[in-house]
């Protein structure tokens, strides 16, 4: 019977199966989570399927994702949302009926290029009846960008954050019925809730968030001021998250949090990221874990034995260290010096001397002298990572660091750049290297972006490998013979 399930009388676990056809929208909304949600994506349905028979045709969306993989797992929560409301996903953004943009501003520029996108969407919307323009994630939690959304780009239907991203269906319904826009921005919250709808990217691997924020304060950072304080998942939420992907067919998962090596301090009942992993470890199905970011400080040697015992976390750990200078990381207010860093890759590399590392590296920094950069050359040259994002600093409005006299001139920061960029490549080349001519393991992901003959996959240390296959391929995990390596891949033959 149409419109027969009261949603207030479901359960948590009993809703996530729901036809959202038969929901009674006759009764009030829960006022408990999920069961609201799921009560407005029902509601949203309806709205949805009316504009669809007034066009003639579905009505579609498109999303964009600016910035970390923890915004990429929030638009796969956005893009399941959409899809239980009734829209269809269209990968071409200038024929989607509704667009919304999951936006990052730990850079300046990433702001202009969502207003560039911004300008460019209004007269396709004066074009499109049915066109909603949607903004969430990082950006929205700066109350000037929000003001100057509200006053020059007025055509935008609904804007919120990243602490109440799970009201999605909430808010969508409520611009539905009405003709303003949305702004619904919480300044922080303590709220996680569960079990909300997913579309994944990839039907084998996933991003698994287990804590949200971050109390760091680095002093380069914007992320602390938007992401809001941090907070961890329940770890019984995050293991049955985990096997109904698993019995989804997913093999690998990354674990997701701003610092995942301080997870479990603010839980009720607290519980070490080591902990955690050996949880992990026992679901069935899982043939891989990665997480990410490690802060250097609060990496235990507790996590490294929990590594160096696993047979799925991957041999591979993503270590920023921002600079070699003990005095520019005070100044950064990353709390570990040069010595403390060195220290601890001695204590990763004699556990797992199989390890591959890298990191993240910020060049020129308000006051880097020319002794400064030298150590941090030093560094990468003793730790010898196998790959290094860096980094130009990028003064960052709204953070300790963008107010200090000492800036660094342009011209300098360029030739340290590039100097530092030359060093990574070199020692990456000859690190990467030392797998030509053994078997490897390694996880299909795609096929090959530049020969339909190959597929594309990676080691558990995360180096891609390219070798013959077809898209039967996507998802499982094959022995590889490496046969050349092109300095930060391989070229390889699978070996049965």
């Amino acid at each position: 019977m149409y419109n027969s399930i009261d949603l207030r009388d479901v359960s948590v676990e009993e809703v996530r199966g729901i036809d959202l056809d038969l929901v009674d929208l006759a009764v009030p909304a829960p006022e408990y989570e999920p069961q609201r949600q799921f009560y407005f994506m029902a509601k949203c349905r309806r709205y949805v399927k009316t504009m669809s028979e007034k066009a003639g045709r579905p009505m579609t969306f498109f999303t964009q994702t600016f910035g970390c993989q923890m915004n990429a797992r929030d638009s796969e929560k956005l893009t399941g949302i959409l899809e239980q409301a009734g829209y269809v996903m269209e990968e071409d953004e200038n024929k989607a009926d509704f667009v919304i943009y999951n936006t990052c501003t730990v850079r300046e520029n990433a702001n202009l290029r969502v207003y560039g996108r911004l300008g460019q969407l209004k007269r396709r919307k004066k074009e499109n009846p049915h066109m909603m323009i949607g903004l969430c994630g990082c950006m929205m939690q700066e109350p000037e960008v929000v003001e100057k959304i509200k006053t020059s780009y007025r055509h935008v239907d609904l804007i919120f954050g990243t602490h109440n991203i799970y009201r999605f269906a909430e808010l969508l319904c409520e611009r539905m019925e009405s003709d303003r826009m949305i702004i619904d921005i919480w300044k922080d919250t303590d709220k996680i809730v569960e079990n909300l709808p997913a579309e994944r990217k990839y039907s084998f691997k996933s991003g698994v968030n287990i804590m949200f924020g971050c109390n760091n304060f680095c002093s380069y950072c914007i992320v602390p001021y938007v992401r809001g304080r941090e907070r961890s998942r329940n770890p019984k939420d995050i293991i049955e998250e985990i096997k109904r992907l698993a019995d989804d067919g997913v093999v690998e998962i990354m674990l997701l949090g701003q610092n995942v090596n301080s997870y479990g301090k603010t839980l009720d009942n607290p519980v070490t990221f080591a902990q955690l992993l050996q949880e992990v470890e026992k679901i069935d199905g899982i043939e891989r874990i990665r997480f990410m970011t490690s802060h250097p400080k609060d990496l235990s040697d507790e996590l490294i034995q929990v590594m160096a015992k696993s047979k799925k976390i991957c041999r591979h750990l993503h270590l920023p260290v921002q600079s070699g200078s003990t005095r520019i990381l005070k100044e950064m207010n990353r709390r570990y010096t040069k010595e403390q860093y060195m220290s601890l890759v001695e204590r990763i590399r004699a556990a797992i001397p199989d390890i591959s590392l890298t990191t993240d590296i910020i060049v020129g920094f308000p006051g880097e002298t020319e002794e400064d950069f030298l150590e941090t050359l030093d560094v990468v040259r003793k730790v010898r990572y196998d790959s290094a994002f860096t980094f130009q600093y990028s003064r960052r409005t709204g953070t300790p660091a963008a107010v200090k006299e000492n800036q660094v001139p342009a011209d300098v920061v360029q030739d340290r750049f590039d100097r530092l960029l030359a060093e990574v490549q070199k020692i990456s080349a000859e690190t990467c290297s030392v797998y030509t001519d053994t078997t490897q393991t390694v996880l299909v992901e795609s096929m090959n972006d530049h020969d339909p003959e190959l597929v594309t996959g990676r080691m558990g240390n995360n180096i891609l490998v390219h070798f013959p296959g077809d898209a039967s391929m996507i998802g499982t995990l094959k022995e590889v013979y490496l046969r050349e390596c092109r300095g930060f891949y391989y070229l390889g033959e699978l070996r049965e």
